[in-house]
C-alpha cells in the first residue's frame, strides 16, 4: 500500500453545484492513487506517520485540469501552416512534415502537464497505412502517454468522405487541373480505410486500454461533412452497443452550418440526433454556430460541449455561445485543440482567455465567473471522458489527480486578501507557479522536471529529425499544399457565401 499526505494552504476539493468547496490549512490522504480522506494536516500526519509528505502546506492545491479536445504535438504553425480559416487550413496542412507519433505526443504532453493538465481527450485525426497504420499510430501514442504518466481518453477519428473540401473526393479531383489529380489522389489513397475497419479499431483500442488505470478509448465521429449517412448510422449503432463515449466536431465554422443546410435542410445537430447520436455520452466539439434551437436540443439530450476558444479565434471560426450554453445548463468543457493562443498547450492561459473572451458589454451582462471557468476545466472536462466522476475533483474515492501551485509565486510581491484564491488563480497564475503535478497518486512533474521522461532528450531528438533535409515525398507534399490552396478557395467562393449576414 502506498500512502502520501498532500498539505495545502488552500485546498479545492471540487464544486457543490457552482460553489467551490475550498478549505484552508487542510490536507489530503492519498492511498494507492486515490483520495482516502480530507482533514487537518497535523491530524492526518499523526494518524499516518508512514505516509510520504507532499507539498509545503503553503500552496494552493486544485484538481488536475482536463484538456477536453486535443489532436497533435508540434503545432501546425511550427510545422509550416499559417492560421488560415479552417477550410483553407486543411489544404495548407497537406505540406506539414511528419513527426514520429511517440515523440510528437510527448512534446505536447510536456506542455500540458507543465500547465496543470492531468487528463487529455486525444482525438487523432488520421494516419497513413490503412488499418495497420491506424493501429500502429494508436499504439505509439498510448505508449507515450503511458510512459510520461498522463491520463488519456483516446480515439482515432472516423471519416469516410469529403477529405479535403465539403464535396465528394472524386468530384473534387475532377475539378482540378490534370497535373494535380494524381498527387492528390495518391494522398487520398494513402489515408483510405474501409469504414468497417475503422469501427473495428475501436475494439482494438478497448483491448489496448483495458485494465489500464490511466487510459480509455472512445469514439469520434469526426463531423457531418466527413461522414456519410451510412457511416453515421453505423457509428450510432456501435455506440449504442458498446456504451462508448463520443466526441464530434460539429458546427465549428459558418461553412459547416451552410453545408448542413445544403445536405439536410436543417442543422448538423439535428442530423446527428436523427441518427441517435445525441446523448449524455456525446461531446460536441466547438459548437460555435449552434442556434437557439440547437442549444435547446443539446440541453434536452444531456450533451456536453467542448469550447476551444483559442482555435476559434486563430482560425476565424467565430465565437461560441458559451454564456447561452451555461445559462441553459449545458456542461461546457475547455479544449486547447491544435494549439493555444500562444501556440502552446497552456491550460492556465486558455482558462484566462475563456474568462475574458465572453464578457459581454453592459453593467448587468453575462460573463463567466472565475469559478465557472475552473469548473469547465475540471468537473465539466471530466464528464466528457469515460473516467467521468472519478476525476475532476478531489472528493473521497476520486483519483488523486492534482496540481500543487506555489501561492507565493502567484501572489508575489502583493495580493489584496479580499480576492479569494479562485479569483487569484484565474487572474494571475502562470506555469512558473506549477510546483508539482500528481496523477493517480504518482508525482509526474516536480520543480520543473518530469519524473519519468527526459524532456531535453526528447526535444533534441525531434530537433535532429526535423533538421534533416526534406525527403522527395515531403517536398512534393509541400508543393501540393501550395498548389491546392487557390483551388480550395475557388470551391468555397463558388459554393458558399462569405457574407456574415447570411450565416
Amino acid at each position: 500500500m502506498s500512502k502520501s499526505i498532500v498539505r495545502a494552504r488552500w485546498l479545492l476539493e471540487g464544486f457543490d453545484g457552482d460553489t467551490p468547496m475550498i478549505y484552508e490549512q487542510s490536507a489530503l490522504l492519498v492511498v494507492d492513487g486515490a483520495v482516502a480522506k480530507i482533514g487537518d494536516a497535523d491530524d492526518l500526519v499523526a494518524e499516518h506517520p508512514d505516509a510520504e509528505p507532499v507539498g509545503s502546506g503553503q500552496d494552493l492545491v486544485i484538481p488536475g485540469l482536463i484538456n477536453a479536445h486535443h489532436h497533435v504535438g508540434l503545432t501546425p504553425f511550427q510545422l509550416g501552416s499559417a492560421d488560415h480559416p479552417l477550410e483553407l487550413w486543411f489544404a495548407s496542412r497537406l505540406g506539414l512534415r511528419a513527426v514520429a507519433p511517440y515523440l510528437d505526443t510527448l512534446y505536447s504532453a510536456f506542455e500540458m502537464i507543465a500547465s496543470g493538465v492531468t487528463t487529455v481527450q486525444h482525438l487523432h485525426s488520421r494516419a497513413p497505412g490503412g488499418l495497420n497504420g491506424l493501429y500502429k499510430t494508436s499504439k505509439e501514442i498510448l505508449s507515450a502517454y503511458d510512459e510520461i504518466g498522463m491520463r488519456v481518453s483516446f480515439s482515432m477519428a472516423l471519416r469516410d468522405q469529403n477529405r479535403l473540401v465539403y464535396l465528394d473526393d472524386d468530384t473534387f479531383l475532377n475539378r482540378l487541373p490534370e497535373r494535380l489529380r494524381p498527387h492528390l489522389a495518391a494522398y487520398f489513397e494513402a489515408y483510405k480505410v474501409p469504414f468497417t475497419d475503422q469501427l473495428a479499431l475501436y475494439d482494438d483500442l478497448t483491448s489496448m486500454t483495458d485494465g489500464k488505470l490511466k487510459q480509455s478509448a472512445q469514439l469520434a465521429p469526426s463531423n457531418l461533412h466527413w461522414l456519410s449517412d451510412d457511416a453515421l448510422q453505423a457509428t450510432a449503432d456501435l455506440a449504442r452497443k458498446s456504451g462508448a463515449h463520443l466526441h464530434a466536431h460539429i458546427l465549428e465554422t459558418p461553412y459547416q452550418k451552410q453545408y448542413a443546410a445544403k445536405r439536410t435542410g436543417g442543422s448538423a445537430l439535428t442530423a446527428f440526433d436523427e441518427m441517435g447520436l445525441l446523448s449524455p455520452k456525446m461531446t460536441i466539439g466547438h459548437g460555435v454556430w449552434m442556434s437557439e434551437a440547437d442549444i435547446e436540443l443539446c440541453a434536452d439530450r444531456g450533451c456536453h460541449v467542448c469550447h476551444n476558444c483559442s482555435s476559434n479565434m486563430r482560425l476565424k471560426s467565430g465565437k461560441a455561445p458559451v454564456n447561452a450554453l451555461l445559462a441553459r445548463g449545458v456542461p461546457v468543457a475547455i479544449g486547447i485543440d491544435e494549439a493555444g493562443i500562444n501556440d502552446d498547450r497552456d491550460m492556465l492561459s486558455e482558462m484566462r482567455l475563456v474568462m475574458r473572451a465572453h464578457r459581454e458589454p453592459g453593467l448587468a451582462s453575462a460573463a463567466p465567473s472565475a469559478s465557472s471557468v475552473l469548473k469547465m476545466a475540471t468537473t465539466h472536462g471530466a464528464s466528457t471522458t469515460p473516467f467521468s466522476t472519478s476525476i475532476g475533483h478531489l472528493g473521497i474515492g476520486a483519483q488523486a489527480d492534482l496540481v500543487i501551485l506555489d501561492w507565493k509565486t502567484i501572489t508575489w510581491p502583493h495580493q489584496d486578501p479580499a480576492q479569494g484564491p479562485i479569483e487569484v488563480l484565474l487572474h494571475r497564475v502562470k506555469t512558473n507557479a506549477v510546483k508539482q503535478v500528481m496523477i493517480a497518486g504518482d508525482v509526474v512533474y516536480a520543480d520543473g522536471l518530469f519524473t519519468h521522461v527526459d524532456k531535453d532528450a526528447v526535444l533534441s531528438e525531434i530537433a535532429e529529425r526535423l533538421a534533416e533535409p526534406l525527403t522527395e515525398d515531403e517536398a512534393a507534399m509541400k508543393a501540393l499544399a501550395h498548389d491546392m490552396l487557390p483551388h480550395v478557395r475557388a470551391f468555397y467562393d463558388e459554393h458558399y457565401t462569405h457574407d456574415p449576414a447570411q450565416f
